[in-house]
C-alpha cells in the first residue's frame, strides 16, 4: 500500500501512509485509537476506497469495488467489533454464503458441522455447532470470528484486536495458530493494543499516529518504550496509576448473592474509595454477579445493601437511581446508542437530574459533557458527531463519560480498557483513582491480569460462580490468581470461614 489517503468530513483519517507485507510474515499495526489503523485495514479489505494511493497485491495493482473482490483476492479480515449473525448458528455463521452443498444443490448440514468441529480442534474447546450465535459469550464469538477467517483460507489474515476477549489459555492457541500459519506461507496483519503480546507473534511493526506513519521496524530492534513514545509522541513514564488506600467506610455490601446456573452464594463489599478487582476466566460468572447487582437480571436470592441500607432493585432504572453505574463489556450493545451524537449518549444517564418542569437544561448539560470529553480525550470533530462514526476506543470512552457525568456512589466497570490504546489506559487508570479518591466505590472486572493486579486494592477471584480467593494489593502473584481461576486451588475451611467473618463484620 503506497501513500494512501482519505478523509472524512471534518477528519484526515490518513495522509499518505505506506505499508507493506511480505509471504509468511507477521506485521504489527500499532497506534493510538483514531491513529487511523482500522480505516487502512477497511481500504485493504475493499470497505473504503482510498481518496490517493495505490494497493499492489502479488505484484498486481488492485482498484476493488467492495469486499468481495479483496475476498475473493484472498484477504480475510477479523473486525474488533465482530461481523456475526446473532440469530444464525455457529456453522451458519461460519460459512454464510460458501454452505457445502449436496447433489441437487441441498446445503450439507452434517459436512458443515463437521467442518466446523476440525476448525474448532486447535483451540481446544468444544462449540456446539448448532448453538446460536447469542446465546455464547463474547469470548467464543471471537473464536467463532477467528474459525471464520480461517475456513476462507486466505493469503493475507488480518486480525484486528483478535485477543481482546480471550484468556491466557486461549491466547497462547491463538498464537501457535499463527505460526502455524506463517509456516504454511499466510500473511498476517496483527492490530492490538496489548504491546506485550506482538513481541511474542510478529516480525515487524508499523506505527501510526495522527493518521500518519511514524515508524516501521523489525521487532528485535524496537523496544515496548520506544513504541509507546512513537504511539503518543511522548515518552509514557507511568502507566499504571499509584492505588491509594480506601477508608474503613463500607458503601456496597452484596450477601449470599445466588441465580441458577450464574453464581452461589456470593458475598462481598466494598469501601469508601477503594477499587476492588474481579479476576477469572472467561465465563466464570463475574459478568452475570454484576448484572444480578444492577437489576439487569433476577437474582433468586441474596442481599444488596448501599450504605447500610437495603436495596430492592428490580429494574436498572433503580440502581441508576440509588447512584450505581455500570460500564458494560459489550459497549455497541449495552452501553452506547450508535445513531444518536456524543452529547445524546454522555447526556442520557443526567437527563432526570437537568431538567423542569420535563424541560431539559442543554446549557448545563452541554458544559458537563464537553469538559468531560475533554478530559477523557474522546476525538470527535463536534459533539455533535454521530457515536458510530468514533473509532472503538473513542466509543468506550463516550461509555464512560456518559457515567462519569452523573456522580455515582458504586461504578462497576467490566472491561472497562478493552479496545483501548496504551495512553488511553493509563488515562482511565488516573479517571478510576480519581473517582476513588472522591470517595467512590469502584468494582472492576478485567481479563488482563496485570491490570487487576496493579490497580486494585483487593482482588476477588471467582471460578465457576463462586467466590474461590480474595486477596489484598501486594499480596499475590498473577500465578496464584490464575491457579485459583483455573480451580487449581481453593481456599482452605478456614479462609473460607475468615471471608466469611469479615464479610459480616
Amino acid at each position: 500500500m503506497t501513500g494512501i489517503s482519505k478523509s472524512f468530513p471534518g477528519v484526515n483519517a490518513l495522509k499518505k501512509v505506506d505499508f507493506d507485507l511480505f509471504q509468511g510474515e507477521a506485521h504489527a499495526l500499532v497506534g493510538e485509537n483514531g491513529a487511523g489503523k482500522s480505516t487502512l485495514i477497511k481500504i485493504l479489505s475493499g470497505v473504503y476506497r482510498a481518496d490517493e494511493g495505490e494497493i499492489r497485491l502479488k505484484g498486481r495493482t488492485m482498484v476493488p469495488t467492495g469486499p468481495r473482490d479483496m475476498l475473493n483476492a484472498g484477504i480475510s479480515v477479523i473486525y474488533q467489533e465482530l461481523n456475526l449473525v446473532p440469530y444464525f448458528s455457529v456453522a451458519e455463521n461460519i460459512f454464510l454464503g460458501r454452505e457445502p452443498k449436496r447433489k441437487g444443490g441441498l446445503i450439507d448440514w452434517k459436512k458443515m458441522r463437521e467442518d466446523v468441529v476440525d476448525l474448532l480442534e486447535p483451540f481446544d474447546l468444544f462449540i456446539d455447532p448448532r448453538a446460536k450465535i447469542h446465546t455464547i459469550g463474547p469470548a467464543y464469538q471471537q473464536v467463532v470470528e477467528i474459525a471464520k477467517a480461517l475456513s476462507i483460507k486466505a493469503d493475507i489474515l488480518v486480525m484486528d484486536e483478535p485477543t481482546a476477549s480471550l484468556t491466557g489459555g486461549e491466547v497462547d492457541k491463538l498464537f501457535e495458530i499463527i505460526h502455524n500459519l506463517k509456516r504454511k506461507g499466510v500473511s498476517i496483519v496483527y492490530i492490538s493494543h496489548r504491546l506485550e503480546e506482538i513481541h511474542k507473534v510478529a516480525d515487524r511493526v508499523t506505527v501510526l499516529r495522527d493518521g500518519e506513519l511514524i515508524k516501521t521496524s523489525p521487532l528485535s530492534d524496537i523496544s515496548v518504550d520506544e513504541i509507546i513514545r512513537h504511539m503518543v509522541g511522548r515518552k509514557l513514564t507511568e502507566q499504571y496509576a499509584t492505588a491509594e488506600s480506601p477508608t474503613i467506610e463500607e458503601v456496597l455490601r452484596v450477601e449470599g448473592l445466588s441465580k441458577k446456573g450464574v453464581c452461589t452464594d456470593v458475598s462481598f463489599r466494598v469501601h469508601r474509595g477503594e477499587i476492588l478487582g474481579f479476576a477469572g476466566l472467561v465465563g466464570a460468572g463475574r459478568t452475570e454477579i454484576m448484572q444480578l447487582i444492577y437489576g439487569y437480571r433476577k437474582r433468586d436470592s441474596g442481599k444488596i445493601f448501599l450504605r447500610g441500607k437495603e436495596l430492592k432493585i428490580r429494574r436498572t432504572r433503580e440502581a441508576v437511581k440509588n447512584g450505581i453505574a455500570l460500564i458494560p463489556e459489550e459497549r455497541k450493545k449495552q452501553g452506547l446508542v450508535l445513531g444518536l451524537s456524543v452529547l445524546d449518549n454522555s447526556a442520557l444517564t443526567i437527563l432526570d437530574l437537568h431538567n423542569t418542569l420535563g424541560f431539559i437544561k442543554w446549557r448545563s448539560i452541554l458544559d458537563l459533557v464537553k469538559n468531560m470529553v475533554n478530559s477523557l480525550g474522546i476525538k470527535t470533530p463536534s459533539l455533535r458527531q454521530e457515536v458510530r462514526n468514533l473509532s472503538g476506543g473513542n466509543q468506550q470512552k463516550v461509555v464512560l463519560s456518559k457515567w462519569f457525568v452523573r456522580n455515582c456512589a458504586v461504578y462497576i466497570f467490566d472491561e472497562p480498557t478493552r479496545g483501548i490504546d496504551v495512553g488511553a489506559k493509563a488515562e482511565i487508570y488516573r479517571l478510576m483513582q480519581a473517582l476513588a479518591g472522591g470517595g467512590a466505590a469502584i468494582i472492576m472486572i478485567s481479563s488482563e491480569l496485570p491490570e487487576v493486579m496493579h490497580v486494585s486494592n483487593r482482588i476477588i477471584v471467582v471460578h465457576e460462580g463462586r467466590i474461590v480467593k480474595e486477596f489484598n494489593r501486594g499480596n499475590a502473584t498473577e500465578e496464584e490468581v490464575m491457579s485459583y481461576a483455573l480451580g487449581l486451588k481453593a481456599d482452605s475451611s478456614r479462609e473460607r470461614a475468615e471471608r466469611k467473618v469479615n464479610n459480616e463484620v
